[in-house]
């Protein structure tokens, strides 16, 4: 094995043109795709953590009686999907209004009587944070006697699911993309090293070298070229990433926007994942050339 790497070594050293345009190419590959990656993860936390925070209103009806909340609260709580239940009174309802229009409040001076409705404020469990169900949800909730009406931003619920599934979508198709690009890159360079030394390795068939013995050595030097692209790839994407989250650390509060790097065990799966890339290309070009 020792033998192998020195020749592979040997290869990278006489070919080091070509093999560091193939390991700038993986390392691009890797970058690119990480960076969806990386976007992906973080995008997922961020509606993870939206979804938990998702509520639903259900305004009550102006001739409910304080005594028959009790009663309503417990219908509520009943209703699959809901995790957590508090009563809104109108007069809360009218000064979280009030702070939420500080500059404006004083249109609502001239108000003789509170307009707004007593209300419910539900927290739906996690595994309901889709738009079916809290769209089902919704409709359990209208069905009840008590309630007037449902709140819960449908519409943008709705529209932000299906931008965010299209990205991923997007963001998969490029991923499939760019790794088959890179490893037929990666085919082409270990294709042009065997063409070089293609007299060389028909005097080692001559003289009795195995298959094994004159493949190893091109498999060594692929999974080399996917590692070096790897790490060169990966540590591009942390500077930059560092870079724009100390920036947006600076601009913007931590609580309102919290972004991560990768897991070890994430960076070690896209190590293996460039190493694989290295290793296919040199797969394709071997096969081809022995069969020639």
């Amino acid at each position: 094995m020792i033998l192998f790497f020195k020749i592979a070594i040997q290869d990278i050293r006489t070919n080091r043109f070509l093999n560091a345009v193939t390991i700038i190419t993986i390392a691009l590959s890797i970058l690119i795709v990480s960076a969806l990656i990386l976007f992906f993860v973080n995008a997922n936390d961020y509606m993870n953590s939206w979804k938990k925070g998702i509520k639903i209103i259900a305004y009550l009806k102006p001739d409910i009686v304080e005594a028959n909340l009790v009663d309503i609260k417990s219908k509520i709580q009943g209703v699959y999907g809901v995790a957590e239940t508090d009563f809104i009174s109108k007069e809360e309802a009218m000064k979280r209004l009030r702070k939420q229009i500080k500059r404006q409040s004083s249109l609502l001076d001239g108000l003789k009587d509170n307009p707004l409705p007593d209300a419910f404020e539900i927290r739906i469990t996690e595994q309901s944070a889709n738009s079916e169900k809290i769209e089902n949800l919704a409709v359990q909730l209208e069905s009840l006697p008590e309630i007037d009406d449902v709140e819960y931003g449908r519409k943008w619920i709705g529209r932000f699911v299906k931008v965010f599934e299209l990205f991923k979508l997007t963001g998969y198709a490029m991923s499939g993309i760019f790794f088959i690009a890179a490893v037929f890159i990666v085919a082409s360079t270990i294709r042009l090293v065997i063409y070089s030394r293609r007299e060389e390795i028909e005097i080692m068939r001559l003289v009795g070298a195995t298959d094994r013995f004159i493949k190893v050595p091109f498999y060594i030097e692929g999974i080399i070229q996917g590692a070096l692209g790897g790490i060169i790839g990966l540590a591009a994407l942390f500077a930059t990433f560092i870079y724009i989250s100390t920036n947006v650390e600076h601009g913007l509060s931590s609580d309102l926007l919290h972004v991560r790097f990768f897991s070890l065990r994430l960076s070690c799966t896209i190590m293996l994942c460039s190493m694989l890339v290295g290793w296919l290309g040199c797969f394709i070009s071997l096969r081809q050339f022995l069969k020639e």
